[in-house]
């Protein structure tokens, strides 16, 4: 297990502003010795997972394969997408879809802002579900024990689970979740549940940018359409791993 979380550790040092990694550069960021580096990027390289090349290792052709897997797992039906367009383009405001993943929330689609001040979220990017307006909305049936998991990763500790649990019952109340500089100073975000085939949150739908332009009116209208959508996308079936 701890070799398999090490060859991972390796990988997930690839990004796009960086595709080619030098030994150096693996044996400083991950702490390995480099007899142990060296034999992990081998074994990376021997499966396919990383190609050797002058310049270092960068990805691997094998990793084509899970692209494509987790591409046809995840991607979103078209009426969806369509939703998430219509959305951007009527509020000129980022639109995500993030859903829950132990104490983090993945981004699984997006339509990014037109606006040159915007909020960006790559597609696979994970974020701290101890703020932020989706996460209000995702913790909603969450047992007491990953409250108390979420609460122990933020920097208030432990006792920010008696605000987690206020945040879930006002999102609850009002049908949505907002956010305001709670995780990044500056930015907002208003978020509504898509609910699956039993009715349980299975994501939340957002809208998110510069909290100068999150004003209450706005919010309230960007919360209204929001909801709209997400009964949309509920009633056509949310298609997903975890539906």
């Amino acid at each position: 297990m701890r070799s398999v979380q090490r060859a991972f550790d390796i990988l997930s040092l690839l990004t796009e502003d960086r595709r080619t990694l030098t030994i150096r550069e693996v044996v400083d960021e991950t702490g390995l010795a480099k007899t142990t580096a060296l034999r992990l990027l081998q074994t990376l390289e021997h499966m396919g997972l990383l190609w050797a090349t002058p310049k270092g290792y960068t990805a691997g052709p094998a990793l084509w394969r899970w692209a494509h897997l987790a591409r046809s797992a995840w991607e979103l039906p078209p009426e969806t997408v369509q939703l998430m367009r219509e959305l951007g383009a009527r509020h000129r405001e980022t639109v995500n879809l993030y859903v829950l993943r132990d104490v983090h929330r993945i981004c699984i689609a997006q339509q990014e802002s037109s606006q040159p001040l915007r909020h960006v979220v790559r597609v696979g990017d994970e974020l701290p579900l101890w703020a932020g307006a989706s996460s209000k909305v995702l913790l909603k049936d969450a047992p007491e024990r990953l409250l108390l998991r979420v609460a122990r990763s933020s920097p208030h500790g432990e006792t920010h689970v008696d605000t987690l649990r206020d945040w879930i019952d006002q999102a609850t109340r009002d049908g949505y979740a907002t956010s305001h500089g709670e995780r990044e100073p500056g930015l907002s975000a208003v978020a509504v549940p898509v609910t699956g085939g039993s009715g349980a949150t299975v994501a939340a739908l957002t809208l998110s940018g510069p909290t100068v332009r999150f004003t209450e009116d706005r919010v309230q209208e960007f919360a209204a359409d929001l909801r709209e959508a997400a009964k949309r996308m509920s009633e056509r079936g949310f298609d997903h791993p975890l539906t």
